[in-house]
């Protein structure tokens, strides 16, 4: 004689099912700053430059400092729910980016199942603000003939997610990769931009980046000179490497249908080791700031140290820890503190 099935509660179903989403997401709720409430999700998934340290750091700045209310979502196994960056399908939460403000990306060839990819495709066909970093011109990769609604925005020369939204897709290296750090220099004539407030000596050890003419609604903020080596102290190129210095920084003011505009902000440099400059933090803070419309409230100088501290591991494939959650990520209660760390 069998035994009845045990009648489980909906409501005992339904907790199960949001306690395990609440473990695959990094949650860092929004203190007392300027743009309070501001919901962001940030979302980490590249191979090779470490996004799943560096988003960490920044969402704890955005939120602590800020007052943005930050989920940082990962690509992750997903038997184990262990971050796992070469994993290139499975990244829990992106229902979350309905009703967020913002989207913060350093992806590189991901391929996400057609659910996931209509959602992000959501945020951009509505207008909404994205910040992408390093990778994200070649964000997704499809293979060919793939028979996905989304294979359009595969990388390559000719559209894409990068070309068509961002202004860029993946070209080539343009400094030496791996022995050839990036020097940020100013743009003439837009050193007084909201982004750029603050902002003066950045510098990181990933290579340059080769970019080809980007849209006409580009504004370039920032150049990367190729500097002779991976430290701080290292000394500009000569020659064509720097003549001309290719764009590093730059925004774009998207014009949508219905007169709507979508602001853009993408950057070639934005390695975990590359945020170890806190001036490069600070142009994502920034950045962050502008593309919501909230420059008005950015201060001279915003804060831009880092929130339980922050030791990036080096760039390159295979190095990315081993064995980590998103929830061994999250940190204890931290009052929040005022935005600006004093005059410029």
């Amino acid at each position: 004689m069998s035994l009845p099935r045990p009648v489980i509660p909906c409501s005992l179903v339904l907790a199960t099912a949001l306690a395990a989403q609440s473990a695959a997401i990094l949650h860092v709720p929004g203190g007392d700053g300027p743009a309070r409430g501001a919901k962001v999700v940030l979302i980490a998934g590249d191979e090779e430059y470490r996004s799943e340290e560096a988003l960490p750091m920044l969402a704890r700045i955005l939120a602590v400092h800020h007052g943005f209310d930050c989920h940082v979502l990962f690509h992750q196994d997903p038997a184990s729910g262990v971050i796992d960056p070469g994993q290139a399908t499975h990244v829990p939460g992106l229902e979350l980016l309905e009703g967020a403000e913002l989207v913060v990306i350093a992806l590189r060839f991901r391929r996400w199942q057609d659910s996931d990819m209509a959602r992000f495709a959501a945020h951009v066909d509505a207008g909404r603000p994205i910040v992408a970093l390093r990778t994200s011109t070649h964000a997704f990769a499809y293979p060919r003939n793939d028979s996905s609604p989304f294979a359009g925005w595969s990388f390559d020369r000719a559209g894409g997610f990068g070309k068509r939204v961002l202004g860029e897709t993946w070209v080539a290296h343009h400094g030496e990769h791996g022995s050839q750090g990036t020097r940020g220099v100013l743009a003439k004539g837009h050193e007084q931009h909201p982004i750029l407030r603050g902002v003066r000596d950045v510098f990181g050890p990933t290579d340059v980046y080769a970019i080809g003419p980007l849209p006409e609604d580009a504004d370039v903020l920032m150049h990367g000179a190729v500097v002779d080596g991976l430290g701080p102290d290292a000394k500009p190129v000569t020659g064509a490497r720097n003549e001309p210095m290719m764009p590093l920084i730059w925004t774009r003011e998207r014009r949508l249908a219905e007169d709507r505009v979508q602001r853009i902000v993408c950057s070639t440099i934005g390695a975990a080791s590359d945020f170890a400059s806190e001036d490069l933090r600070r142009a994502f803070v920034n950045a962050c700031y502008w593309a919501t419309g909230r420059e008005g409230s950015l201060p001279e100088r915003a804060r831009a140290d880092t929130v339980g501290g922050y030791a990036p591991s080096p760039f390159g494939f295979g190095r990315h820890r081993p064995g980590i959650t998103p929830a061994m990520l999250a940190i204890p209660a931290i009052p929040p503190t005022p935005a600006t760390t004093g005059s410029r």
